[in-house]
């Protein structure tokens, strides 16, 4: 089961744990009055829910991206994923980041991942995520560390991405055998590497996965606001978040916001939404607008989830599912597609 674990300066692992004191109660009060906020929500998942909605606002407040992160790192999430996949940090001229590697297993596939946080955070917490993801596929997994906004705006974190895509085929690893996985902001990045490989004639992936991906960030759709609620991350930051990621460029440029771009042309798509995240309106209009240009994409939602649940684990039955359904699609598209070809 996933636990929160505090960590950093003292006052911040104070902070926290009150916090999560705080909104426990009251949210066992809530419930007990007027039932869950959403229907089938469990009182673990609608109070993770609300303290992460708590976390991110008291973060939000901070004066600083600097202090913010702070902040962000205090807060770690542990669960059994993490104890079954080995890290190992990668630091060189070309690209900076760690290998997620699953225990006792010899990888068959590749996974680039590319974080979310909004452009602006990564937060260890996400270390989380992607020891599910990576245990999942049973893939050797490389988590890029991008540089971050406000201070490094588009198109740093594009060109960043090119970089390890490069590296890792320069490295020998078989595009037929590597996969894109980005969730969030991630996700938006995952979208527009895939545009600009398809721009550059380069060979693509065999499959991109877009975990809740944020495909328009001036941040359309009514979700935005209907859906507050039951998200941890409100509109509010997801449009500052968009503004420093945007700065001195047009944010609704189909490299910042995939929702507008020419869909043709690429290598087969990936999406998974939560029913009751902030940005589950534009990942539809997204996914719509991709199959009316033909494109390959196969897209799954899971009713009433929040923002990245895939995250949960083991401990949410409709995270359980998404990550089997990722597992399907990465196979259907990697391992079985080997197969076929000998």
């Amino acid at each position: 089961m996933n636990t929160f674990q505090f960590s950093g300066p003292r006052w911040f692992q104070f902070r926290a744990f009150l916090t999560l004191i705080r909104v426990t109660t009251g949210t066992l009060i809530r419930r007990a009055v007027k039932g869950s906020l959403r229907p089938g929500w469990s009182a673990t998942l609608e109070i993770m829910t609300a303290y992460m909605r708590q976390i991110e606002w008291d973060i939000f407040r901070l004066p600083t991206p600097q202090q913010q992160r702070q902040y962000a790192d205090a807060l770690t999430i542990t669960s059994p994923a993490l104890a079954k996949i080995r890290i190992s940090p990668f630091d060189t001229d070309k690209v900076k980041g760690h290998w997620v590697v699953p225990r006792d297993i010899q990888p068959q596939i590749t996974i680039l991942y590319l974080h979310g946080g909004g452009y602006a955070f990564y937060s260890r917490a996400h270390d989380n995520l992607i020891a599910h993801v990576a245990l999942t596929a049973n893939a050797q997994t490389f988590a890029l560390d991008y540089p971050l906004a406000p201070e490094d705006p588009f198109p740093t974190q594009q060109q960043c991405a090119l970089n390890a895509y490069r590296w890792l085929l320069e490295s020998g690893i078989d595009p037929q055998r590597l996969v894109i996985v980005g969730d969030s902001a991630g996700g938006n990045l995952a979208l527009s590497l895939l545009l600009a490989l398809r721009d550059d004639s380069s060979p693509m992936p065999a499959l991109t996965v877009g975990l809740c991906p944020w495909v328009d960030i001036t941040c359309s759709g009514s979700s935005m606001n209907t859906n507050e609620a039951s998200d941890w991350i409100a509109k509010r930051m997801a449009v500052q978040w968009g503004k420093w990621f945007s700065e001195g460029s047009d944010p609704n440029a189909p490299m910042l916001s995939p929702i507008h771009a020419d869909l043709r042309g690429l290598s087969p798509l990936y999406i998974q939404a939560g029913g009751g995240e902030i940005l589950v309106d534009q990942i539809r209009e997204f996914v719509s607008r991709a199959r009316e240009q033909g494109a390959i994409i196969h897209y799954n939602e899971w009713e009433h989830m929040p923002h990245d649940f895939q995250a949960y684990g083991e401990s949410l039955t409709q995270a359980v599912e998404a990550l089997a359904a990722l597992a399907g699609e990465i196979n259907k598209h990697t391992i079985e597609v080997q197969v076929h070809a000998h």
